[in-house]
């Protein structure tokens, strides 16, 4: 077996007996076993992160969808009163309208703007070359004529072999559009079949602990996932009011529909704004280059005013969280499991210290009722 020796000391640090640890081969190989399991489960974690990301998208639009589910399914008539296959179906339709009549509204002048540019690049080219234009004097004066050289060639470069890269572009976006239906699947089946998986995991845990005991700590776990919705919902309202002006001030065009914008991608943890910076940017640049500037500076202040000063407060009110623990759980995460680890991060640390307030009041380290006593004073 083996043994771990240590050598006590006396008052006058004088060498006494020493006291030795006898370590079981069986506890040993329990460590070994743990350690291993642990690294399996990293390591499976990091190759199906994809997927276990569209699960958490699927997660976050079900829960999202959950309260207009319940209504709906109340308000429903006769024999379909109360079912949730009937509402969970009724609430799609009316996302799938509204999302349809938005890029209805928004996709064909953003073609139109786009193609617009497109056929007016080159004669942006030609004019910054074009010694009499304001433009080039622009240029001139500030010796950027080997800089717009090269961004001509890359252009050109780009132009030619756009036909190449097509099947690579088409390939992502139907691996994009497929996604997204699978995340729509996702989100729907559990919306649908949510009450009896609840009830599932009731009966499981139940000759651990009482019914009622499961049912409160159930409550509370759904309670923080869901004030992680309405959180992130908040905060994506929010980055659509104080985004919103400088489209107006810059006389940016469809300014109502980029905060519409703004606002889906808020609901996105994490990449959300990254997207939304690049949208508002580029349909900006149709503008003009001052109007882009401004856009991408305004929105890179917004996200990171969001990220270390808005988020961890909003998202520790609505977790019953401190915002320490908000914003720790959040670094953890990425540097834990990348892109996929922050966006569960939240919620995750929010369901284990449910857990562990449990476990310390039903070892009587805590005092009963701990969790309601502090989120009463918070």
């Amino acid at each position: 077996m083996p043994m771990l020796h240590f050598m006590r000391l006396n008052d006058d640090k004088r060498p006494a007996d020493k006291l030795e640890v006898t370590v079981s081969n069986r506890t040993m190989a329990r460590i070994i076993l743990i350690v291993l399991i642990t690294i399996g489960l990293v390591m499976a974690v990091v190759r199906i992160k994809t997927a276990l990301m569209l699960l958490f998208l699927a997660f976050f639009l079900a829960l999202a969808l959950n309260a207009p589910v319940i209504r709906i399914a109340k308000l429903l008539p006769g024999r379909i009163k109360g079912s949730r296959l009937a509402a969970t179906s009724i609430s799609y339709l009316i996302v799938i309208a509204v999302l349809a009549v938005f890029f209805a509204y928004v996709i064909p002048p953003f073609v139109h703007n786009t193609e617009k540019f497109i056929s007016a690049a080159p004669h942006l080219v030609k004019e910054t070359q074009d010694q009499s234009s304001a433009l080039g004097k622009f240029v001139r004066e500030h010796h950027l004529q080997s800089e717009v050289n090269n961004l001509s060639k890359q252009i050109s470069s780009k132009l030619t072999d756009i036909g190449g890269k097509l099947f690579v572009d088409i390939y992502g976006i139907v691996k994009d559009v497929f996604s997204l239906l699978a995340v729509l699947a996702l989100a729907f089946m559990m919306l649908v079949e949510g009450p009896r998986w609840l009830t599932f995991f009731k009966q499981l845990f139940l000759p651990f602990r009482d019914e009622k005991t499961i049912s409160r700590v159930g409550k509370e776990m759904y309670a923080v996932i869901k004030g992680y919705v309405n959180g992130q919902v908040l905060l994506a309202l929010i980055a659509a009011i104080l985004v919103g002006p400088v489209l107006f001030i810059m006389h940016v065009s469809y300014p109502v529909a980029l905060m519409v914008v703004v606002f889906i991608c808020g609901l996105i943890p994490l990449i959300g704004h990254t997207i939304g910076a690049i949208i508002l940017t580029v349909v900006a640049l149709f503008h003009s280059i001052t109007a882009a500037i401004i856009v991408l500076v305004w929105y890179i202040i917004y996200i990171n005013f969001e990220n270390y000063l808005l988020q961890p407060r909003i998202q520790a009110n609505t977790t019953n969280m401190s915002p320490l623990l908000v914003f720790a759980s959040i670094i953890v995460g990425i540097n834990f499991a990348g892109l996929v680890g922050g966006l569960i991060a939240i919620p995750v640390a929010g369901v284990l210290r449910v857990l562990i307030i449990e476990i310390l009041e039903y070892k009587n380290v805590l005092p009963k009722n701990y969790l309601e006593e502090n989120s009463k004073h918070s």
